[in-house]
């Protein structure tokens, strides 16, 4: 049956444009369909110019920025989106309080994320948190572990810069990120005692199509995120 008759999701996207884009191919390749019409209808507001969010919040100048994820949430639930997806992990300090703001769901990207870490894992693994400035400082992903039972474990401030240059002088300056910076990171956790790591920057996602790093050990939340939109918006999963 086509889906053509099902309310799009809204997807507020463009933090940044080339993560949006996997996105879109990550909601393509796990969606059970056959031809166009069995793909999920979808909306996309791909936002470039937003103010940059780590910088945001550790400067505490988050008014403007709020207000135009505001306005975009909006504009999603006006143009008939059935749920709101974010492909940006760092913005989803703002998420409880954009909800307040539209009636329609916003998917939680990080707290959905954590669940599935619990599912798998179970109550007292290790989970590495890889992740913007803005994310590991504000303790984004921390909270939501502590709340399942995950021990959060967060990276030497040498690796963290390493995390942030892969993230910003790599993947959104559209340049070549060297994998040996990327496996001192790895070697990091492992020697922590990590059970898994999850990629909590979704430019990071982006970074692993490319970086072949230990199957089975990261968990993507920008995955996780097109997993739970594809459900929402009432597509088959492949």
């Amino acid at each position: 049956m086509a889906l053509g008759h099902l309310k799009p999701m809204g997807v507020l996207g463009g933090m940044g444009p080339l993560a949006t884009q996997v996105f879109y191919g990550i909601v393509i390749e796990n969606t059970a369909a056959f031809r166009d019409q069995d793909h999920v209808n979808m909306i996309i507001v791909s936002h470039a110019t937003l103010p940059d969010r780590t910088e945001a919040l550790l400067s505490g100048d988050t008014e403007q920025l709020y207000s135009e994820l505001r306005e975009d949430c909006i504009f999603l639930e006006e143009s008939g989106a059935c749920c709101i997806a974010v492909p940006c992990n760092t913005s989803h300090y703002f998420v409880d309080r954009l909800q307040s703001q539209v009636g329609v769901p916003i998917i939680n990207m990080i707290r959905e994320t954590v669940k599935d870490i619990a599912a798998a894992k179970g109550s007292g693994a290790r989970a590495g948190i890889l992740a913007t400035d803005g994310t590991v400082q504000l303790g984004l992903y921390q909270a939501e572990m502590e709340k399942e039972g995950i021990v959060p474990v967060t990276l030497s401030c040498e690796n963290q810069k390493r995390a942030m240059e892969i993230i910003y002088n790599g993947v959104k300056a559209g340049r070549d990120v060297d994998v040996a910076e990327f496996a001192d990171i790895e070697k990091e956790l492992l020697g922590k005692g990590c059970d898994c790591a999850v990629l909590g920057c979704t430019e990071l996602s982006c970074f692993m199509k490319t970086c072949g790093s230990s199957p089975g050990f990261y968990f993507d939340a920008l995955k996780t995120l097109a997993v739970k939109a594809i459900a929402a918006a009432g597509g088959r999963l492949r």
